[in-house]
C-alpha cells in the first residue's frame, strides 16, 4: 500500500548512504516525479534534517557534511529484550507476523553498534522458542484492525463463528483486547445482544471498522472483566462439578479467569466452559480428590474414556 511517510524515510536512507544524489535518480528509485521528490525533501527539512540542494546542471541533494543520525541508543539488555520479544510473537499465536519480525530483526541488526548486534545474534543462535500446544494462531490482520478500533473508539463489524460452526454478523463497541491461555480475546458491547460480550479473535473474520464512534466506560479493566465472564464464554460444554477439596487448596490449581469457584459442603464447587472434555477430566483427576459430576453427562463419558486408556497403559497394551 502507498505510504508517503515510508517514501520520505527512504529518501533519508538514500542520502545517508550516498555523498550526494540527483533529484532525477531519487525520482526514478521512488517511482515519482521531481515535484514529489521536492516535497519529500521539504518534509525532511521540516523535521530539522539538514538536507542541502545544489541547483542547476549537475544539481543534487545531500546531507549537510558531517551530519549523521545517531545510532539507536540501547543497552545490551534492551537490545536482547527487543530481539527476544520479536522471536516470542509465535508464543502469542502471531506466527503470521513472521515476515515482519524477520524484517524488523534485520533492520535492528543493521543499525545497532557491533557490540549490541552480538546480543541480537545471541537470541538466534542459542535461544530456542516454540509455541505451547494450547496456543491458537490468530490473524495478524484481524488483530491490527481490532486494536485500531479499540484505540480509535470506532465500532467494529465482523463475522463470528461459534463453537458449533455457526456464523453470525456482529457489530460491537470494542473496549479492550487481551491475550490469555494461548488465545486472543476482545471484549465490548455487542449491539446484537445489547450486552457485554467476549469474542475469540481466532473465530473472527471479515473485520471492518465503522465510522460511528463510542465512549469507552470509565475505568474499564479487561482483566477484571474476564475474571467474571471468561468461565462462561461460549464453549461446546458447560461444566459444573463438586470437588472434595478445601476451597483454599482448589483455588491454587486453577486460573481464576477460566473457572468460577465457590465453597460448598466443606468442598469446592466449580463451573466453567470447555471445548474438550477428556483433557479437562484428566486434569481434574490429577487433583487426587473425589469428584462429583453435575453436568454435562458427556463429562462422565470422558472420565470413562480416560480410565480405559489408563488401564490399557497399565497393562502394557
Amino acid at each position: 500500500m502507498y505510504d508517503p511517510i515510508m517514501r520520505v524515510l527512504t529518501v533519508l536512507e538514500i542520502l545517508q548512504a550516498r555523498e550526494h544524489v540527483s533529484g532525477a535518480e531519487l525520482a526514478k528509485r521512488l517511482e515519482v516525479n521531481l515535484r514529489t521528490v521536492q516535497r519529500y525533501v521539504a518534509r525532511l527539512q521540516d523535521l530539522s534534517i539538514p538536507v542541502e540542494s545544489v541547483r542547476g546542471v549537475g544539481g543534487f541533494y545531500r546531507l549537510k557534511p558531517g551530519f549523521r543520525l545517531p545510532p539507536l541508543m540501547f543497552t545490551d539488555e534492551e537490545a536482547f529484550a527487543l530481539a527476544l520479544g520479536l522471536r516470542a510473537l509465535r508464543h502469542l499465536g502471531l506466527a503470521a507476523f513472521a515476515p515482519a519480525t524477520e524484517g524488523a530483526s534485520a533492520k535492528l541488526g543493521r543499525v545497532l553498534p557491533e557490540p549490541l548486534r552480538e546480543s541480537v545474534q545471541t537470541v538466534d543462535e542459542v535461544v530456542a522458542l516454540e509455541p505451547g500446544p494450547w496456543v491458537i494462531s490468530t490473524s495478524a490482520e484481524s488483530l491490527i484492525r481490532v486494536s485500531t478500533a479499540v484505540r480509535e473508539r470506532r465500532r467494529l463489524t465482523f463475522v463470528y463463528q461459534s463453537h458449533n460452526g455457526a456464523g453470525t454478523t456482529r457489530q460491537i463497541e470494542p473496549y479492550g483486547i487481551i491475550h490469555t491461555d494461548g488465545r486472543w480475546y476482545v471484549a465490548g458491547h455487542c449491539l446484537l445482544r445489547q450486552a457485554m460480550r467476549t469474542f475469540r479473535l481466532d473465530r473472527l473474520s471479515n473485520a471492518e471498522l465503522g465510522n460511528r464512534r463510542f465512549k469507552r466506560p470509565e475505568g474499564f479493566d479487561i482483566k477484571a472483566h474476564l475474571q467474571q465472564s471468561m468461565p462462561f464464554v461460549q464453549s461446546a460444554y458447560k461444566i459444573e462439578v463438586w470437588l472434595d477439596l478445601p476451597f483454599n487448596e482448589a483455588h491454587c490449581h486453577f486460573a481464576l479467569h477460566r473457572v468460577s469457584l465457590w465453597e460448598e459442603n466443606k468442598g469446592t464447587a466449580l463451573r466453567c466452559g470447555r471445548d474438550h472434555l477428556e483433557s479437562f477430566a484428566a486434569m481434574l483427576l490429577s487433583l487426587g480428590c473425589r469428584i462429583v459430576v453435575r453436568q454435562p453427562e458427556e463429562l462422565k463419558q470422558a472420565f470413562a474414556a480416560v480410565a480405559r486408556r489408563a488401564m490399557l497403559t497399565a497393562q502394557g497394551n
